[in-house]
C-alpha cells in the first residue's frame, strides 16, 4: 500500500500552542442552571426505570443539553481537539449517580467501546498498584507519569469524568498533535518520514483472542492530506521485542519517536489542567496527544483519585477521515473496541 505522506506545514484550528490558548474560555464548556436541571431530570428518568449501563441515549433524555454537546463533537472532532465541560455539582451525587450521568453524555455523543480485556465500556482510572514496568499493566492502572500518547484503539473522542481528585499531582497535559508534526518537519524532517513508516506495536496482553500479540501502525498517516496522529507510549514500541527481536523498531524509528516525546514535552507547547471533580474532559484521538503527572492518593480508600473513562466512536457523518493505513484498527472500533476476556 503506497504511503501518503504530507511535507508542507499544517495550518487551521487544530494548530495551536498551549501558552497561548491557557487562559482562553472556548474550550471550556461552563454548564448553567438548565443544563444541570436538565440532567438531574435525565438522571431521576433512568434510576426511575432501573436501567442499567450501558444503557442507550433514549433512557437518558436531554433536550437543550444536545446542542451543547452538538457544540462539543465539532470542536473535538473538527476544531483544537479538545472540550472541558465545567460545572456540574459533583458534591449533590454519589458515585453510582456520577456514573449514570456521565455514560449519559457519553451515548449522545457516539458510541462507547471496550477499554480493556475486561469489557469495560465505562472504565476506571486510578491507582491499581501495578507495576509500570509490568508489560501486562497500562500506565493508566498505576499512579506514575505517563508520556505523551494517542490511546490503544484509534476511537474517536476521548473522554474523562473526574469522581475524586488526587491528594496532589495528577495533572493533566495535551498538545496539539498538529503542531508536533510541523516541528519535527521543520527540524528534523528524516524522523517525520520514519514516523509515516509501520511500527511494530505490543498489544500489552490485550490482544483478541486468536490474534498476535502485536499489531503494526504508523505514528502519522494522512488521507487526502488530512492528518492523524497514534503517536503511542514508548513503552510498548519498546516492549514489543519480548514477542522476537525481529519485531523492534529501527534506530531511526527509536530515535524519531524519542524526538517526538521531546517535542511534545516542550513547555511552550503543553497546555495544562487540572480536573476538579465533576470535570468533564473530552479530546481528539486524533489530533492531540496526552500525557499526565505522576500523583500521590490519600490514605482514605473511598477518596482516593478516581477517572471515569470512555472510548466514543462518533457516527460516520461526524468522524475524522483516516488513513487505509488505520483500517484494520479501526475495524476494532466498529466491532465494540478491545473484546472481553476476563471477569469485569
Amino acid at each position: 500500500m503506497t504511503i501518503e505522506m504530507v511535507t508542507e506545514e499544517l495550518s487551521g484550528p487544530g494548530v495551536w500552542l498551549g501558552p497561548d490558548i491557557q487562559n482562553d474560555r472556548d474550550w471550556i464548556m461552563q454548564l448553567d442552571g438548565d443544563d444541570v436541571a436538565e440532567i438531574d431530570a435525565a438522571l431521576a428518568a433512568v434510576k426511575a426505570a432501573g436501567t442499567p449501563i450501558p444503557f442507550p441515549a433514549s433512557a437518558f433524555p436531554l433536550q437543550n443539553f444536545t446542542k451543547k454537546i452538538d457544540t462539543l463533537v465539532e470542536a473535538v472532532s473538527r476544531g483544537r481537539g479538545l472540550m472541558l465541560m465545567r460545572g456540574l455539582p459533583r458534591e449533590r451525587y454519589s458515585d453510582e449517580d456520577c456514573e449514570l450521568i456521565y455514560w449519559g453524555i457519553g451515548v449522545h455523543i457516539g458510541m462507547p467501546v471496550s477499554q480493556n480485556r475486561r469489557g469495560h465500556v465505562l472504565g476506571h482510572v486510578r491507582d491499581e498498584g501495578r507495576d509500570i514496568n509490568d508489560p501486562s499493566a497500562r500506565p493508566y492502572q498505576t499512579a506514575s507519569k505517563m508520556d505523551f500518547h494517542c490511546d490503544l484503539m484509534p476511537v474517536d473522542v476521548l473522554g474523562l469524568f473526574c469522581a475524586h481528585a488526587a491528594k496532589s499531582g495528577g495533572e493533566s497535559y495535551v498538545v496539539s498533535a498538529q503542531t508536533v508534526h510541523n516541528l519535527i518537519l521543520a527540524e528534523h524532517p528524516e524522523f517525520l518520514e520514519a514516523l509515516y513508516q509501520p511500527f511494530n506495536v505490543d498489544w500489552a496482553d490485550e490482544e483478541p483472542a486468536g490474534s498476535q500479540p502485536w499489531y503494526t501502525m504508523p505514528m502519522f498517516s494522512a488521507n487526502n492530506g488530512t492528518i492523524t496522529s497514534r503517536i503511542t507510549s514508548r513503552r510498548f514500541i519498546q516492549m514489543v521485542t519480548r514477542h522476537g527481536d525481529h519485531l523492534g523498531a529501527s534506530p531511526v524509528q527509536l530515535d524519531a519517536i524519542e524526538f517526538a516525546q521531546q517535542v511534545a514535552q516542550r513547555p511552550e507547547l503543553r497546555l495544562s489542567m487540572t480536573l476538579g471533580e465533576g470535570d468533564m474532559q473530552f479530546l481528539s484521538n486524533h489530533t492531540t496527544l496526552h500525557a499526565r503527572s505522576a500523583f500521590e492518593d490519600t490514605s482514605e480508600a473511598d477518596r482516593q483519585r478516581h477517572l471515569l473513562r470512555m472510548w466514543v466512536a462518533l457516527e460516520d457523518a461526524k468522524r475524522r477521515s483516516l488513513s487505509p493505513l488505520l483500517d484494520e484498527r479501526y475495524s476494532w472500533v466498529e466491532r465494540g473496541g478491545i473484546p472481553q476476556k476476563e471477569a469485569a
